[in-house]
């Protein structure tokens, strides 16, 4: 299965390893190892981690790397991105999968159902996005963990929804409804050319940490919006009905297979 890692087949694919993962959850061991990843004895692993994902770092700026956390909120410099204004841009590096939103709010990944209501704790707010679309961006080891905004407009409140931190890789989406367990931070984004978006970051396995730089403010298109912490994680856009069309490009990769890889700040999807 596409980037599913070794241990999260372990923990997801057996059942030795759902025990174990469900223990895990239980004696709340996820603040140790925050704690470890913060501290200077986590540096070794930022070796390795940049070595078995592939990431770009120079081995200077490795050595400068004081724990795990540090080479992992790393920031680089952006490739400058699509400015089109009628243009939607992805809002992160990762895998991109677009879902239909049915009239009843709902919409469906791997076998679960999900319930807008369930999954932004907003009935009302819920109803707005009724026959939308929803698209899921799904960061990877390897991408950068940093994200921005899609367009020029003016963010809502932050609303922080606390919960499991289950693995956001497709193995786990088969086994739980992790969309509507995990933590996950979403804000509504009165977006210039695409109308109300509401943008959720959903932490991920174990150690998923959320950071967002802004509340009720304006913002720019491509301006960093937050980032992640310690694991790969996920976006999730809801967008009204009939509001965008996705690209040529992305159609196409999406009839040969069910996610498409996307770079922060590339062409998604355009304004109708």
């Amino acid at each position: 299965m596409k980037n599913t890692s070794g241990s999260v087949s372990f923990f997801y694919g057996t059942v030795f390893g759902r025990i174990l993962l469900k223990a895990f959850m239980c004696l709340r061991l996820d603040k140790v190892a925050v704690r470890f990843l913060h501290s200077s004895l986590s540096k070794p692993m930022a070796k390795r981690y940049v070595k078995k994902n592939g990431i770009d770092v120079s081995e200077e700026e490795l050595k400068s790397f004081r724990s795990f956390r540090e080479m992992f909120i790393r920031t680089r410099e952006q490739k400058a991105p699509d400015m089109t204004p009628e243009h939607m841009i992805s809002p992160c590096d990762g895998w991109l999968s677009v879902f239909s939103i049915d009239e009843d709010s709902r919409f469906a990944i791997k076998g679960s159902s999900y319930k807008l209501s369930d999954f932004l704790k907003d009935e009302e707010l819920a109803r707005l996005y009724h026959g939308g679309t929803c698209l899921i961006f799904r960061l990877c080891a390897s991408d950068y963990h940093h994200y921005c905004y899609i367009d020029n407009g003016r963010q809502g409140e932050n609303h922080f929804i606390p919960g499991k931190l289950h693995s956001v890789q497709p193995i786990a989406c088969e086994k739980y409804p992790v969309y509507v367990l995990n933590r996950r931070s979403w804000c509504l984004l009165e977006t210039d050319n695409f109308g109300p978006v509401v943008q959720c970051e959903i932490g991920a396995l174990i150690v998923g940490g959320i950071v967002n730089e802004k509340e009720n403010a304006a913002f720019k298109k491509g301006e960093e919006k937050g980032r992640f912490e310690l694991a790969g994680s996920t976006i999730v856009l809801l967008l009204e009905k009939g509001r965008v069309e996705l690209t040529e490009s992305i159609r196409k990769k999406l009839t040969e297979a069910e996610e498409a890889r996307v770079l922060l700040g590339e062409w998604v999807a355009t304004a109708i």
